[in-house]
């Protein structure tokens, strides 16, 4: 078996991000490197003589994908969901090594609370009484690693779900509606404008053994009201998506946001309001998510 291998440049501010992103679409191996060797002597996180925490100014990210993905739409995702400035600074294959052995270890069980738990399926659940979500990298952003997503996972896991008409709008790997299925709302809704990550999303309801629907935005039926509403998505989008999702919550109901970061609370807040109310309820790594209510006219 072979892989393909990209490596990207970029700057040292958009490395966090690209890697983050990129290992959750399903990259297999993320490294950092300073860019053709360029200031390569200089100490980076934080070494001996230098406590500050910083990166190359020039970087490059070298991943491995699966031989079969699609790089031209695994690239567009990229793109689509990061917001950085980025160049593909090289394509190539990999041949055979002992890589996915390697790769597994880098994704070990996820504890979001001591009763759920995001394992990959190479994994034996480390508590097999709690509620264990069976998720692999793939290639749709979603595995349970990202701040953005334990955030959402976090605040679904304390509510009390049962009856509430639940939607996952941007749900990628289907990670947040297959939560809240196995916590208890009745049958949720995940939505993407990624065909690729609606077709990744019924898969992964299919190995956790739940029925579920997902839909791209065009398919979604136009009547249809929600009691709730989460999306982990971006700031831009979301507040492109403000009269929509608005619009699909019914009176009284909830909507959690996430994908938001601390100093973009603001802006978000501004474009739910009046008609939603938003406070955040928890952070993690800088990242916030928000939650209020939709007004009762």
């Amino acid at each position: 078996m072979s892989w393909q291998r990209l490596v990207l440049s970029c700057s040292q501010q958009a490395v966090e991000n690209l890697s983050n992103i990129l290992s959750e679409l399903g990259a297999l191996s993320v490294t950092v490197e300073p860019l053709d060797g360029d200031d390569a002597d200089d100490p980076v996180f934080g070494e001996p003589g230098n406590p500050d925490f910083s990166l190359w100014t020039n970087c490059q990210i070298e991943i491995l994908l699966p031989f079969e993905m699609d790089t031209d739409i695994f690239i567009k995702s990229v793109y689509a969901l990061s917001q950085e400035v980025f160049e593909i600074h090289s394509r190539g294959i990999l041949d055979d090594q002992d890589w996915i052995r390697l790769t597994q270890n880098q994704f070990e069980p996820i504890a979001i609370t001591p009763d759920l738990w995001i394992v990959p399926s190479w994994h034996t659940p480390p508590n097999p009484q709690a509620i264990n979500l069976r998720l692999d990298p793939g290639q749709a952003f979603g595995t349970g690693s990202h701040p953005t997503t334990r955030l959402c996972l976090r605040w679904l896991s304390h509510q009390a779900l049962q009856h509430q008409h639940i939607l996952d709008y941007g749900c990628g790997s289907g990670i947040l509606t297959l939560a809240a299925a196995l916590l208890g709302a009745p049958h949720p809704t995940g939505v993407d404008l990624d065909p690729v990550a609606v077709l990744t999303a019924r898969e992964n309801a299919l190995r956790n053994g739940v029925n579920l629907t997902f839909y791209e935005p065009d398919q979604l039926p136009e009547v249809q009201l929600f009691d709730g509403i989460i999306a982990n998505i971006l700031t831009n989008p979301l507040i492109m998506l403000a009269p929509l999702l608005i619009q699909k919550l019914r009176p009284g109901g909830w909507l959690t946001l996430s994908g938001i970061l601390e100093s973009q609370v603001s802006r978000i807040q501004s474009a739910y309001s009046p008609q939603c109310s938003l406070v955040v309820v928890d952070h993690d790594e800088g990242w916030v998510c928000l939650h209020g209510v939709k007004q009762v006219y």
